[in-house]
């Protein structure tokens, strides 16, 4: 009696455990539904926006920029690469360099590079002023970056004194106190800055060309940019030199050999001949 009793209960039970698991079942199958719809829902969204994605993947140039892409096609292309994002060996990526850089890079005539050498050197220029703002304005559109302000006279407001101070703090190290530059190691070099215009100067801090450091706002206020730019164009480059020969402007190394090899050798016969009058 008691065994048939048992059989019932253990029936009932699973009887009732019968619609709990259809129950789990129809969970379990209803998150598999809603989860293939969300990610068709996914999917279809994609398809609607993918052709926003890729234009903005090839934005519209404005008209110089076009200009400036026709001018990359033709000459800066074998380097950097199409879309300027570099060839591995011939030249580096300029996205994000901005236009300061390629101002300073080409407007100097660095660039174009004849070949492949520890450091461009200065040259005259391959392009016209127009140009090069076509080619700036174009990797300007492309990646954005640091931009010169307008304007050739960008030292026009500056106090000079203070520019000297900067000057000797930030950049006589390697472009010496007369500003006619330095070797560097491996070949490289700081260039002098007689030749350089108020832009090249403001363009050369903003990019950091070669191993020049970036001089960013936050480095160098625009305002105390433009008081070195004066105090290079207005002292360095004219020929004030109250103590006379001005030994090449080299700084405290040749004054030190002339000191050494003119007035040593001066004392020395100085010495000779009071000996021999005696």
């Amino acid at each position: 009696m008691t065994s048939d009793n048992d059989r019932r209960r253990g029936l009932l039970a699973r009887l009732r455990e019968r619609p709990a698991a259809r129950s789990r079942g129809r969970r379990r199958l209803g998150a598999a539904v809603r989860l293939i719809a969300a990610l068709m829902l996914a999917g279809g969204a994609y398809t609607v926006f993918a052709p926003g994605a890729q234009a903005q993947d090839n934005p519209q140039l404005t008209g110089a920029a076009a200009e400036g892409k026709a001018l990359f096609d033709v000459s800066c292309v074998t380097c950097h690469g199409r879309n300027a994002q570099g060839v591995e060996g011939r030249g580096p990526s300029l996205i994000g360099v901005g236009e300061a850089s390629v101002e300073f890079q080409v407007s100097s005539g660095r660039m174009p590079m004849a070949r492949q050498e520890a450091q461009a050197h200065r040259k005259p220029p391959v392009f016209t002023d127009e140009q090069t703002r076509q080619l700036a304005q174009y990797i300007q559109e492309l990646g954005g970056g640091p931009v010169v302000p307008d304007g050739d006279d960008l030292g026009e407001d500056g106090n000079i004194a203070s520019g000297g101070e900067l000057f000797r703090i930030n950049c006589s190290q390697c472009h010496a106190f007369g500003g006619g530059g330095g070797a560097l190691s491996s070949g490289k070099f700081a260039p002098s800055l007689h030749p350089a215009t108020d832009r090249q100067i403001y363009a050369a801090m903003l990019s950091g060309p070669q191993n020049m450091p970036v001089f960013g706002d936050n480095q160098l206020r625009p305002e105390q940019k433009a008081d070195i730019i004066a105090y290079i164009q207005e002292t360095l480059k004219h020929d004030q030199d109250p103590g006379g020969f001005n030994l090449g402007r080299y700084g405290p190394s040749t004054e030190g050999l002339a000191i050494f090899l003119v007035g040593i050798v001066a004392l020395v016969f100085a010495s000779l001949w009071i000996a021999g009058k005696s």
